[in-house]
């Protein structure tokens, strides 16, 4: 029962900072400040009533409507919040204490799950959101020297990838907010499981590609989300990961 108040805590917790990131979210793409004016409606401007903003709840109370001008509110903002909500209970279970490193460890996810939806949005990441998962991940265990070699690693070798295809192939195969991120994954997972990660991640968006091919629609896929997931679900499963590595290379 103790864990289960845990857990009930952790997941109301997250999701009122999943609130929080749906304003990171929207405003900062748009060089807003996170801290005023209070939220309110983009279509009417109408402020967000306290009790209209509570996390999830707050969206199914009024319908998915504005409580004033009653238009239409994006499911996307209950389900950011549940997403987050799920992680601060995810990354609790795992690591099954309360610690700095859980904290921090949460703020990067969170992190990446907003760069996520902005990549979604506008095919580009704020270096502001980028650069702070990247310096957490930094500190996300004590050897911080190491981390910080393998996040130069990554960002190293990304970045040469990079320049060797645009340059000999001619083709736009990632952006700079890809690298920086690869280095955050660098910091967080060290050098084997970033290349799983990284390898996961281009896998994965293989899919959209196909049905890009099938239905002949010309899509621009962002590239930040598959790699945020990708690099959730290898630090999670670590221990999985680590002993498939052995398996494969010794």
């Amino acid at each position: 029962m103790e864990n289960l108040g845990i857990y009930i805590f952790l997941f109301i917790l997250g999701s009122a900072i999943g609130s929080f990131l749906n304003v990171v979210i929207y405003r900062i793409p748009l060089n807003k400040s996170i801290i005023s004016p209070p939220s309110s409606c983009p279509s009417c401007g109408e402020r967000i009533k306290p009790y209209h903003n509570i996390p999830i709840f707050g969206w199914i109370i009024l319908g998915g409507k504005c409580a004033n001008c009653k238009e239409k509110i994006s499911i996307r903002y209950p389900i950011i919040e549940f997403l987050s909500g799920l992680l601060a209970v995810a990354i609790y279970y795992k690591l099954k204490t309360l610690d700095i490193f859980f904290v921090i460890d949460f703020a990067i996810f969170a992190t990446l799950l907003a760069l996520s939806i902005i990549d979604i949005d506008y095919k580009a990441v704020p270096d502001s959101l980028n650069l702070l998962a990247l310096t957490l991940s930094i500190f996300s265990s004590p050897d911080i020297i190491e981390n910080l070699k393998n996040a130069l690693i990554l960002m190293g070798g990304m970045s040469a990838i990079r320049f060797y295809i645009s340059y000999f192939i001619k083709r736009e195969a990632m952006g700079e907010g890809d690298i920086i991120v690869a280095g955050t994954m660098g910091g967080l997972l060290g050098i084997k499981l970033s290349l799983i990660a990284i390898f996961l991640a281009s896998f994965i968006a293989i899919f959209p590609s196909i049905y890009q091919r099938v239905t002949k629609k010309e899509l621009e896929i962002p590239f930040v989300p598959f790699l945020a997931f990708a690099t959730f679900i290898v630090w999670y499963f670590n221990d999985f990961f680590l002993e498939l590595w052995r398996s494969l290379y010794g």
